[in-house]
């Protein structure tokens, strides 16, 4: 079964919004920019034959304060500027929205994408920058990656590992070894 690098978006992809220590997500697509280092990183990834899907919370959706057609059109740049096989994007507004399941910590979008994509989670990896990501890749039994970005919060479970940005997640994935060749992972790239 193929294997798949789970990356959260704002933290680890692009740079937040820093408020009161806190991050936030870009609110148009001029303040969406990628890390540069992250092109390379998920390069790296993807011709070691892991999937690429992105699990992102949105609540600003659900709350009314963003529109879904800006964050696609993030998503279309995102798509065009690294190999992402998969996008997964909640906009619960809280934990009792309809699609709360999905909403990290919940593991639900890593679910939805192993069951879409065939994954096996327990060889995957997700990298996030907030205590929530590293939740949720527990709770779907994958192994972890925390990035630190020094923000006002604390992690509430310890990560398999830490890692200075997703580059150097990225490194640290390969010398832990490599999947299999999978016909999947070459095929699954989003147009």
């Amino acid at each position: 079964m193929p294997r798949a690098v789970f990356l959260d978006r704002d933290g680890v992809l692009n740079a937040p919004l820093i408020r009161h220590g806190l991050p936030y997500p870009p609110q148009t697509l001029e303040e969406f920019h990628i890390y540069p280092e992250v092109p390379e990183a998920c390069a790296l990834l993807h011709e070691a034959h892991f999937l690429l899907v992105v699990v992102t919370n949105q609540p600003d959706v659900g709350r009314g304060t963003q529109r879904l057609e800006v964050i696609e059109q993030m998503h279309a740049l995102l798509t065009q500027m690294i190999p992402v096989n998969r996008i997964e994007i909640c906009t619960a507004a809280d934990d009792k929205a309809p699609d709360a399941e999905r909403r990290k910590p919940a593991p639900g979008m890593l679910f939805d994408a192993a069951r879409a994509l065939g994954l096996e989670l327990a060889h995957s990896y997700m990298i996030g920058d907030r205590w929530r990501d590293i939740d949720c890749g527990l709770a779907a039994g994958c192994k972890t990656i925390f990035i630190e970005r020094n923000y006002a919060e604390k992690l509430r479970q310890r990560p398999h590992h830490y890692a200075a940005n997703l580059l150097d997640a990225a490194r640290l994935i390969l010398s832990l070894g490599q999947p299999q060749n999978t016909p999947l992972a070459q095929a699954a790239h989003l147009p």
